[in-house]
Order: C-alpha cells, then structure tokens, then sequence
C-alpha cells in the first residue's frame, strides 16, 4: 500500500527542474528537504555570511513547517551541513536559541562538508518534524 503523501513547495525554479518537493507529510510526520538560504524570489540571502545563511534557511523552514501549522517546536531531528565548521558552530550559537525560542529539544547532527548544490551557499539544513 502506497503511503498519502501531502507535499508542499516554495515555488522555487530548481524545485521543478530538479523534480522534488519542499516537504512531504505521511501520517505525523513531516520530511523537510534541505533548506537553504533563498528567499521569496530565489535570490540567495547572505552570500559569504553563515550566520545570514543559518537565520534565513531557518525562516524557510519556519515557512515550510507553517503551511502544516507546525512550528520550530515540532522539530525532532536536523542535519546541518556546511562548508566551514568553526564559522557554522559560531552562527549556531547566536541564532538557534532565537530561532527555537530556547534551548532546542530534538536531535541535531552537524556535518561539514566540501560543497552544497550552489557554490553560494555556506549552509543546509534538513529536518524531520512530527505534528
């Protein structure tokens, strides 16, 4: 039996040139892809700036989790990659307590890597929320 998949887009050009969706919720669960630091007309947000990068790939997310009507709080699990550790854990430190109105309580892995889909990005960030 084939699972109800209740997909979501931001109506980026990549989404369909590349062919996925934003979101996929099955059952309570809701499968964020990797959110990057785009905004509302595609143009990437703080070009050289992780901190700018991490705070708008969040507000993505937020964006993402609202068409749900769940929030940062229903986060359980993240994986942030990045291309430069030292500056990825400083921009963490600063905005994740804002962006979770606290202490976050979920799962969170943070891996570095060599490069994202676009050279432009510092960071992605992808979530597993439950509703």
């Amino acid at each position: 039996m084939t699972p109800t998949k209740d997909a979501k887009s931001l109506n980026m050009p990549w989404e369909q040139e590349y062919g996925y969706s934003q979101a996929v919720k099955v059952g309570d669960t809701i499968y964020l892809s990797g959110q990057v630091s785009h905004d509302e007309n595609g143009e990437f947000v703080g070009i050289g700036d992780m901190e700018a990068q991490m705070r708008q790939a969040y507000a993505n997310i937020q964006k993402v989790l609202a068409a749900y009507g769940a929030t940062m709080d229903n986060i359980v699990d993240e994986v942030v990659f990045v291309t430069d550790m030292e500056a990825a854990f400083a921009a963490a430190v600063k905005c994740r307590k804002a962006v979770f109105s606290g202490t976050p309580v979920m799962a969170s892995t943070l891996v570095q890597i060599v490069r994202l889909a676009f050279p432009e990005l510092l960071v992605e960030i992808k979530c597993v929320a439950k509703v």
